[in-house]
């Protein structure tokens, strides 16, 4: 009489075929660093943009200053509050904060005028529930201008804090 029950070669050959079928799966997860298709889509909402250094706000989106100031605007804390809130609900976070400043001053008052104002902006990512140890916080003081600094709106550009979510 036979039986309708799969027999232990059946029972080996299906447990390898889940065991393939999972292993296959778990190749095409993304690999660790990556950035997932809604995560960039989330980026590109925001206004992020692909450059050499990861996604980087645009420059109509950074954290502007004014001369010789590290707090951010009431007006800026609700931005930079609802892209942390964004980039939270991607699954996003880590994020780097990078200050920077125009050429008035000198360059070591720039440097850490720089790591302040990026400090800053720390702080209201906090409020958007990144813990501190997410968010690397640099300052870059007045060598990485955007704009001219030869004119007043080009040295208003440069008085930033660029939100960056790196890739590697």
């Amino acid at each position: 009489m036979r039986s309708n029950s799969p027999g232990p070669a059946r029972l080996r050959v299906a447990s390898a075929l889940v065991g393939i079928t999972l292993a296959l799966g778990a190749c095409q997860s993304t690999p660790a660093g990556r950035l997932t298709a809604p995560q960039v889509e989330t980026l590109q909402l925001q206004g992020f943009q692909l450059t050499d250094n990861g996604w980087e706000l645009d420059l109509s989106e950074k954290v502007l200053f004014g001369l010789d100031e590290d707090a951010v605007s009431g007006e800026r804390q609700l931005a930079v509050q609802r892209i942390g809130l964004a980039l939270k609900a991607a699954g996003i976070e880590r994020v780097r904060l990078d200050g920077h400043t125009d050429d008035s001053g000198s360059a070591e008052y720039n440097q850490q005028l720089s790591v302040r104002r990026a400090e800053a902006v720390a702080k209201v990512f906090a409020v958007a529930a990144f813990p501190p140890g997410n968010v690397v916080v640099r300052g870059l003081g007045k060598s990485k201008p955007v704009a001219d600094n030869s004119t007043v709106a080009g040295r208003a550009e440069n008085r930033r804090v660029a939100i960056v979510v790196t890739i590697d």
